[in-house]
């Protein structure tokens, strides 16, 4: 991945974010994720996967469960402004997040959709595919996503959202 050059918020492009980045295994796109944010200057916690079962090194079968809800707490309680999450899919991780209160994790598969979940749902978690997520796409992902700012009407459908968690 090359550096970014442009990262934080529109407006203030040097702006150092306080990214959570996990993964529910260490992937080689997990590992170029963390160089690439870190390298833009921003401050990384890499959220490392749960430990392997006493089996060897097979994974947890609940490890995404566990990596979701530790970036999405991180983001929720203000330790983070922004999460990245990434598993083999990226839908378990993104309805993992989305079940901690003030989390909108957003499965982000190319650049446009990782605007559009920051512009239209203040998405604050991007969740990426590593078996889709290239070193460019993923780059060109997390470019979009930290550089748009939500439209102003999306307050509305993000107090809408905060409300429907209220009432569960």
């Amino acid at each position: 991945m090359s550096t970014l050059r442009q990262s934080g918020r529109a407006g203030q492009p040097d702006q150092a974010l306080r990214i959570a980045v996990g993964s529910d295994k260490v992937t080689t796109v997990a590992g170029l994720v963390v160089r690439y944010l870190d390298e833009a200057g921003h401050h990384v916690s890499y959220l490392l996967p749960p430990l392997p079962s006493g089996d060897g090194w097979t994974p947890q079968a609940d490890g995404w469960v566990t990596v979701a809800v530790d970036v999405g707490e991180a983001v929720s309680n203000g330790h983070a402004d922004i999460g990245v999450l990434l598993s083999f899919t990226g839908t378990g991780v993104s309805i993992a997040a989305n079940k901690i209160p003030g989390v909108r994790a957003a499965l982000c598969v190319d650049a446009v959709t990782a605007a559009a979940a920051r512009r239209w749902n203040d998405a604050n978690v991007c969740v990426l595919s590593y078996r889709l997520a290239t070193s460019t796409t993923a780059a060109e992902i997390l470019d979009a996503f930290l550089i748009t700012e939500p439209e102003p009407a999306t307050s509305v459908g993000v107090a809408a959202l905060a409300a429907l968690e209220a009432s569960r």
